[in-house]
């Protein structure tokens, strides 16, 4: 098989760490990083050469010598104000782009991407891992089946820690966008999109800072996100960052899928799916290691020629209702998406 060579941009998301790690461990890519931004970010890292050399990951000081070296496919992990500029670079250099989540900070920002992959026709790929959990794939599936009758109603969260540690970016609007409405928000509407198939219609948010009193942040680190769909469908997001700093993992993400026949609920983190449907009680054991899952299909995909998913118009449509929420919980009225 023909090795297919893999740039990462940037370390600045936590995500960067299990992207190296993953690559590293494959025999059928090429590796190579570049975090020019390193050396200078604010965060106490490490980043830059030194994060690369803990993980033993090729590595080279510039942007200019990543794209030199021609790579099949860019993995941007710079900070989500940062997308839109890195994919201009990807994309000029004729690489397909699996991008971190949120897509972009601004919903122009977001549409200018899908945009830049038609016009080089190459693919946009937005970073959703969680749509890869053994445990959502048979959630949706049973859903989908029919298994709780017409979905009335969806509650979703993920819960994890802030962010202050060593990318502590994801609590500086200029660089993040916004605090847990942006950070978290994402995910579920990603999980919500594949499992409904239509867009959202309109949101209602709220949100607050009382989790972070004693830490001094601008930012939002608390939020309940309610999203109304055109079949009458709605959906409720608890989006705080409010997993304790001690707590032995960052957290999770649940959904909690309710119809007329049963209900079924998943948590990425755990290792089953369990509910009651018109068949009887569920109960179904999974594995982990999601961002795996998710690098092999953009792998399998771009080697097919096949637009992997969840694609740029998926990072689109998430986009629009993180600005929807935002939007919301500024002014405290409904919002509709646009």
């Amino acid at each position: 098989m023909t090795k297919l060579k893999v740039g990462v941009m940037s370390f600045a998301h936590v995500h960067a760490w299990s992207y190296l790690s993953s690559l590293l461990s494959r025999d059928d890519v090429e590796l190579l990083s570049s975090d020019p931004d390193g050396a200078r970010a604010s965060d106490p890292g490490p980043r830059g050469a030194e994060f690369a050399a803990v993980l033993g990951a090729p590595y080279v000081e510039t942007y200019d010598e990543l794209f030199a070296w021609e790579p099949d496919i860019v993995v941007i992990c710079t900070e989500n104000s940062r997308h839109l500029e890195a994919a201009v670079l990807a994309f000029g250099a004729g690489a397909h782009v699996l991008c971190e989540k949120p897509l972009a900070t601004t919903v122009a920002d977001a549409e200018s991407m899908v945009r830049l992959a038609d016009e080089a026709g190459r693919f946009l790929m937005t970073a959703f891992p969680i749509r890869f959990t053994d445990g959502f794939a048979a959630l949706r599936s049973r859903v989908h089946a029919g298994e709780v009758g017409t979905v009335l109603a969806v509650l979703g969260t993920n819960n994890g820690k802030i962010p202050t540690g060593d990318r502590a970016w994801f609590t500086d609007a200029q660089f993040s966008g916004g605090g847990a409405l942006v950070d978290h928000v994402v995910h579920c509407a990603d999980l919500l999109d594949s499992l409904l198939g239509e867009p959202a219609e309109w949101v209602s948010a709220v949100s607050n800072g009382i989790l972070s009193a004693d830490l001094g942040l601008a930012v939002e680190t608390g939020g309940l996100v309610t999203i109304g769909y055109p079949s009458g469908i709605f959906a409720t997001i608890d989006c705080s960052w409010s997993q304790p700093a001690n707590a032995a993992v960052w957290g999770d993400v649940t959904l909690q899928v309710t119809g007329t026949d049963g209900s079924l609920a998943m948590s990425a983190m755990a290792r089953y799916i369990s509910g009651t449907t018109a068949s009887g009680d569920v109960w179904m054991p999974f594995g982990l290691d999601f961002d795996g899952a998710m690098l092999d299909h953009l792998l399998e995909a771009v080697r097919a020629g096949v637009q992997p998913q969840p694609d740029g118009h998926v990072g689109v449509r998430t986009t629009r209702i993180v600005a929807a929420a935002q939007e919301s919980a500024r002014t405290g009225s409904v919002v509709r998406v646009a």
